[in-house]
């Protein structure tokens, strides 16, 4: 018998960090709805709850090892906090790993890549028998120095293209620069995505460019 299980309260918070970097993790644990036989049952706690090998800082250890900060939000400057949704299925495996928050440039994919390369854990179990357990792991991207700046300069030397969408109008780099100055506050980013420029404007044809982002400005 197969039981999913969703998290709410708090069941253990995990800090990693290294020179380059903060990461951080947070496992939450909650009243839980699951379904059995086409009948949903609900259940207030769990017996015993998945354990990463080694416990909390055993996985702590594992994410500062292994996280790497995306080299396009490094350039930005971005910082921020991604939450990733997993399972931990009856034979210990972690799947379904989705992002359900983003910041961008490459966070997302880190995060999930990360908890995709984690060993099996101890399996949960509730009435003595294995079941599936759904975590939320919120891991925060942080650079050093909350006072940086993002430099058009280093993003136009870069071998990646940038486009600017400020109050929902899209700029060139050179344009943005004339708004928004030689440097910013990377804190003034709403989010960072690919860039297609499926509308097929010359001036955002970057060729020369490995690949091109659009960068998002919040709106005030």
């Amino acid at each position: 018998m197969i039981y999913l299980y969703r998290m709410k309260y708090l069941y253990a918070i995990v800090l990693a960090s290294t020179i380059c970097y903060c990461a951080s993790a947070q496992i939450t644990i909650s009243k839980d709805t699951i379904m059995k036989n086409g009948e949903h049952k609900i259940f207030t706690s769990i017996e015993n709850v998945p354990e990463f090998p080694g416990g909390v800082q055993a996985f702590s250890g594992f994410i500062g090892k292994n996280l790497k900060y995306p080299e396009v939000a490094r350039l930005i400057g971005i910082n921020g906090r991604v939450i990733v949704s997993f399972v931990v299925d009856q034979y210990g495996k972690v799947n379904d790993v989705k992002p359900i928050s983003c910041v961008g440039a490459g966070c997302e994919a880190e995060a999930v890549r990360i908890l995709e390369m984690s060993p099996a854990w101890k399996p949960g179990s509730q009435d003595g028998k294995p079941v599936r357990v759904q975590y939320s792991v919120p891991i925060s991207f942080t650079l050093e120095g909350n006072d940086r700046k993002t430099s058009m300069r280093n993003l136009r030397n870069s071998g990646y293209g940038f486009v600017f969408s400020i109050k929902d109008t899209l700029y060139t780099i050179d344009e943005a620069e004339k708004i928004l100055g030689r440097s910013f506050d990377p804190n003034q980013i709403l989010t960072t995505e690919p860039f297609y420029n499926y509308e097929k404007q010359p001036k955002f044809d970057m060729p020369d460019k490995k690949e091109v982002y659009l960068i998002i400005m919040k709106s005030s």
